[in-house]
């Protein structure tokens, strides 16, 4: 049976380095997904009034 206690490894530097490096939040993308959202409603509610 394996020990409880949990030792850093050699790769875990890197693997942590990797995934700060890729592990982004999509802000860019959530802001471009409700601006489209509300562009679209806008324009459903202009194109409805007429």
């Amino acid at each position: 049976m394996k020990p409880m206690i949990w030792h850093p490894e050699p790769k875990d530097k890197k693997v942590n380095q990797y995934l700060d490096k890729t592990n982004r939040e999509p802000w860019v993308a959530i802001l471009v997904g409700i601006l489209l959202i509300v562009c679209c409603f806008t324009l459903l509610v202009l194109l409805g009034t007429f």
